[in-house]
């Protein structure tokens, strides 16, 4: 059962994932309980046995290691039946030499793809390509929607969890295509001055261009 959405409207970021019992080739899940203590990424196919969604899955399927080497779960979904999942995820198995490793929603009836913003009516009934990352509390942290005839580039899907965890254990802000920025490499960006004094106390400091644009190395702590 799904919760009434009392507001109408779709998850923004910084909300909870809303509570939810769903179907999957992995069996019932519940959320967003079955999302505590690990970070997340739920991503939306258009359909089973269509050729870009199946170069997605494998793409995914892959990186799973990697995915999983920085605590993070993967679980698919689309409109498609558990059955229909299952004969795919078979089919990719024996023909393409690649496993799903990661459950798929089968959300027959549309509830959850409506629910999450994943069903654009100018695409059609199928859910689009969206992508949802809730890090270890469940809190949605980023956002991401594709139209159906362009497939997802799953390193920057990769790079942009790893930049959220960062930011969160470090208190900082990533720059562009982190960590290989053309300004600042591999730094992060300090968080901006608070007051007159702190500003003054930057002007002219190494790795600041200015007392608002300050930028720092950060060694992440081994775990």
């Amino acid at each position: 059962m799904l919760e009434e959405n009392k507001s109408n409207s779709i998850p923004l970021l910084g909300d909870r994932f809303p509570e939810m019992e769903v179907l999957s080739t992995h069996g019932h899940l519940s959320f967003p309980k079955d999302l505590m203590g690990k970070w997340t990424v739920l991503f939306s196919h258009p359909g089973d046995f269509t050729p870009v969604c199946t170069t997605e899955f494998v793409a995914f399927a892959k990186m799973a290691p990697d995915f999983k080497k920085i605590n993070t779960q993967l679980i698919g979904l689309s409109i498609d039946q558990v059955f229909s999942h299952i004969k795919w995820t078979e089919w990719i198995h024996e023909e393409l030499g690649v496993k799903i490793p990661f459950p798929i929603i089968a959300d027959g009836m549309g509830t959850v793809g409506k629910t999450l913003g994943m069903i654009h009516e100018k695409k059609g009934s199928d859910t689009v390509r969206a992508v949802f990352v809730m890090d270890d509390k469940a809190i949605i942290r980023l956002i991401l929607y594709y139209p159906q005839e362009v497939g997802r580039n799953m390193e920057e899907i990769l790079r942009v969890v790893k930049a959220l965890q960062f930011a969160s254990a470090n208190k900082v802000a990533m720059p562009a295509n982190w960590p290989n920025n053309d300004l600042v490499g591999d730094h992060v960006i300090v968080p901006p001055a608070k007051t007159e004094d702190e500003a003054e106390k930057r002007r002219g400091k190494k790795d600041c261009f200015d007392w608002w644009f300050c930028h720092k190395k950060v060694v992440a702590k081994k775990k």
